[in-house]
């Protein structure tokens, strides 16, 4: 095939010797600026390749000769964190956690860790304020506490967790299926439920309640008390003010009572460290809910010890 390369006559460059219904290319060279990246491209691709891990084995990939992984600065950035906040973990470790409200400082810097730590661990169940779900978990910035509000308390739940069958420590309650097992039938449940909503304030006193009332001492009072008010030490709830997780209307209150959820909580105490816990405590104690006498220490989330903005 004869050569059909010429000079291009108006811009003095040859062309490829190809034509397409009389159009032709013309070859010009690469800018010598686009062919000297590319070229250093090539260069800096094969260093890479010998100095970092690049290919894939079968069972690990080649290591390099500088020897460095993102997880491993990833390690090296932790305990750099980790030797920065050992002078302050090593305080709060140190320091009995009902001690560390007397101390401010101390205590200000535990919120700060507990809220770090809880944005990891519990937002998906109690949401970023704590503000729980209704119908699923339990809000932590009111004053109604299955086990109790103060630090104390909440430390233990948060260590030893609810209704984990694995763990003996566990805090466990046991709520009968009142319905579902034939303890009470349809009739005496209504008027059970009319008693509850009467304590509550959400109905007023009838003859439906006054009947309630009687099941109530005979079947719920020994957990609940005898005025609905609860019981901390057994994770009885209050049945006398409007803070219902799952719910407080008629409809909810029956199901709860046919069948309760009996719902669980996981353990922490061997999942993250005692100081982690120790600081997830003061940060939940921080909401505002439960028992205290706490100061008023402005956390990181720009609310006070009480929960308010």
């Amino acid at each position: 095939m004869a050569d059909k390369r010429r000079i291009d006559e108006a811009t003095g460059t040859s062309t490829v010797g190809h034509e397409w219904d009389g159009i032709e290319e013309l070859n010009t060279p690469l800018p010598r600026w686009w062919l000297w990246t590319f070229y250093a491209s090539i260069v800096w691709a094969a260093g890479y390749v010998v100095l970092y891990p690049a290919w894939p084995m079968l069972n690990s990939a080649t290591q390099g000769m500088l020897g460095w992984t993102s997880r491993g600065a990833l390690d090296r950035e932790m305990e750099a964190q980790a030797a920065r906040r050992a002078p302050i973990n090593s305080a709060i470790a140190a320091t009995a956690l009902t001690d560390l409200p007397a101390k401010p400082e101390l205590m200000q810097a535990a919120v700060q860790g507990g809220a770090a730590a809880f944005r990891v661990h519990c937002v998906q169940c109690h949401g970023a304020g704590g503000a729980g779900v209704k119908k699923l978990y339990p809000s932590l910035t009111d004053d109604d506490w299955l086990w109790g509000g103060d630090l104390a308390s909440i430390e233990y739940t948060i260590a030893h967790g609810i209704r984990n069958p694995d763990h003996k420590a566990t805090r466990t309650s046991q709520m009968p299926a009142f319905g579902r097992d034939g303890i009470l039938d349809a009739t005496q449940i209504a008027d059970v439920v009319s008693h509850v909503r009467v304590i509550s304030k959400q109905e007023k006193p009838s003859a439906a309640a006054a009947r309630g009332q009687v099941l109530f001492q005979a079947n719920c009072a020994v957990c609940h008390g005898a005025t609905g008010a609860g019981d901390r030490t057994v994770g009885a709830p209050k049945l006398t003010d409007a803070v219902w997780l799952y719910g407080g209307d008629r409809d909810s209150l029956t199901a709860t009572i046919v069948q309760p959820r009996n719902g669980v909580m996981p353990r922490w105490a061997h999942r993250i460290d005692p100081v982690t816990v120790k600081m997830l405590a003061t940060y939940v104690y921080s909401l505002g809910g439960g028992e205290k006498a706490a100061p008023q220490l402005a956390n990181d989330e720009g609310q006070g010890a009480n929960g308010q903005p």
